[in-house]
């Protein structure tokens, strides 16, 4: 279950630009991102993973992008619920299948 964020995402495409573009201002990006997060009133490990995550939607770090993160949790959801229909499905089957034979070897 997602909880909603309290950051639109245009402040949060905001933050992570300033920290791209301000980088080479400071020391190391970690910097960055600490005055940065400062500014715009969130945690400095929250606005890394936004960074971090941008940078592997631009293909910068390895990993899965947002489009493809969805997409695996779209498709992990699909793959829970299909077992699910399996297992009732399988479950019915041994139910009439024993339910059959009691019928014919009925006196």
């Amino acid at each position: 279950m997602s909880r909603a964020s309290k950051y639109s995402p245009e402040v949060r495409e905001r933050a992570v630009r300033m920290v791209l573009e301000h980088r080479h201002e400071h020391s190391s990006q970690w910097a960055a991102i600490g005055s940065i997060s400062a500014k715009i009133g969130c945690k400095p490990e929250t606005l890394r993973l936004w960074v971090r995550q941008a940078e592997r939607d631009r293909g910068l770090r390895p990993g899965l992008t947002s489009d493809e993160g969805a997409r695996m949790k779209q498709l992990e959801r699909e793959n829970r619920e299909l077992r699910q229909a399996n297992e009732i499905l399988r479950k019915a089957s041994a139910y009439f299948a024993q339910a059959e034979l009691d019928r014919r070897f009925r006196p």
